[in-house]
């Protein structure tokens, strides 16, 4: 049986040998990684001579951020853009939406009540391969609460594709519902989710050293190799470091553009919620001494590795969530913190137990592997502790299901 990968479990991490020389840090990496296609090697290419040209455009020193927008997003180029298979068991991860409905299911409890006292609308923001919308869809509909529309925010035309397809398969009758943007609505009311998004978005590498902050970026070494080089800080990245409070030395993320999404999103939300699922921390154990190294980390062929110059355009490149910093964007934006909680609680809170006695026999096979990834979504080793779920909003005057018990609000 294939292993598949999560992007939170730690499958077969590369471990690199440091090459230091003055302000530049160059990762070499010799680790037993899939070896790609020649198509892929050659697409993989092309993204590597699109960031040496940002590189030298920007005069020879890209931030990191811009290096992870590049290989992500750059349009025919970047990870999410192109063509290749990115979720299951033909990609390189697999998120909770392809690992059971039952996550859908039990999600869909929560935007019963947040539709109920705002607007029948939903739009989810980055929709992957669709699973999550067919499966929120079916069981909104078979409670009764189908949305008036369903929006998918997807700016991959595979990916819209591809959730086209998986709309027309598993939820056919509801597909007059489903309608896909380009960017933010104006002005919106309803419900946004956004399951494992702020991961991706990308992040400032910030390095804090004996003489000052750092901000990280990527230069192309002698033997045009991409290489590391640090230049002090400013700005807003400056005093958002700042801020922290950390204690030299120490490497680690700061995710603007999160900060900036959710303040986008309280400008144009006039009443509703936003309900966030993904991997991350409250503040104090984000920047927690021991983890002195960051969470940077990459996902190719279902194996994690540290490395983000390792075959660009092909890996996934993720950080966690700082939940403490989205709670503080969205206060300042106006919005409410509704809750806070491990993934495990929510879905727990929502009735998953339940949704999943309901879906399968007693006994059999299909009952057991069913509550083996149900398992795998409540774990604490796995994905039940790491992942949380946060909902913020506008104009919502009643506790949410899903944090009736174990919010952790108080921990941020």
């Amino acid at each position: 049986m294939p292993f598949f990968a999560c992007k939170c479990v730690r499958a077969s991490p590369a471990r690199p040998r440091l090459v230091r020389g003055g302000m530049r840090v160059a990762m070499e990496y010799s680790v037993n990684l899939p070896v790609p296609s020649p198509a892929a090697e050659e697409h993989s290419h092309r993204v590597r001579e699109a960031v040496a040209r940002a590189i030298d455009a920007a005069g020879g020193w890209l931030p990191f951020s811009g290096y992870m927008n590049l290989a992500l997003y750059e349009p025919g180029l970047g990870y999410y853009a192109a063509g290749a298979r990115k979720f299951g068991a033909e990609g390189d991860f697999i998120t909770a939406p392809e690992l059971t409905p039952l996550f859908g299911r039990a999600v869909a409890v929560q935007l019963v009540e947040l539709m109920e006292w705002s607007a029948p609308r939903i739009v989810e923001v980055g929709g992957g391969t669709g699973a999550l919308a067919a499966d929120l869809l079916n069981e909104l509909t078979r409670r009764n609460a189908p949305p008036l529309s369903y929006e998918i925010l997807e700016l991959s035309a595979d990916l819209r594709a591809r959730q086209q397809e998986t709309l027309r398969r598993r939820a056919p009758e509801l597909m007059d519902r489903v309608s896909w943007l380009d960017r933010l609505p104006d002005r919106y009311s309803g419900v946004v989710v956004a399951n494992e998004v702020l991961d991706v978005m990308p992040v400032q590498l910030v390095t804090w050293k004996a003489g000052g902050i750092f901000e990280r970026g990527v230069v192309v070494g002698g033997g045009g190799d991409f290489a590391w080089e640090d230049r002090p800080a400013s700005g807003a990245l400056l005093r958002a470091a700042q801020a922290l409070g950390v204690t030299a030395p120490y490497l680690s993320e700061i995710c603007l553009a999160a900060r900036a999404w959710i303040a986008e999103w309280g400008r144009r939300l006039a009443d509703g919620a936003i309900v966030v699922i993904d991997y991350g921390f409250p503040r104090h154990e984000y920047y927690h001494p021991q983890r002195s190294a960051g969470t940077l980390r990459c996902h190719y062929r279902h194996r994690a590795h540290n490395d983000p110059f390792y075959l660009p355009g092909l890996n996934d490149i993720t950080a966690h969530v700082d939940f403490t910093a989205i709670a503080q964007a969205g206060n300042e934006a106006g919005l409410e913190l509704l809750g806070y909680g491990s993934q495990a609680q929510f879905l727990l809170n929502c009735g998953i137990l339940d949704i999943l006695q309901e879906a399968a026999p007693v006994t059999g096979s299909t009952y057991l592997r069913q509550a083996a990834d149900v398992q795998r979504l409540l774990s604490p080793a796995e994905m039940g502790e790491l992942f949380k779920a946060m909902v913020l909003g506008r104009g919502i005057e009643h506790p949410l299901v899903g944090f009736l018990r174990g919010d952790r609000r108080h921990s941020l």
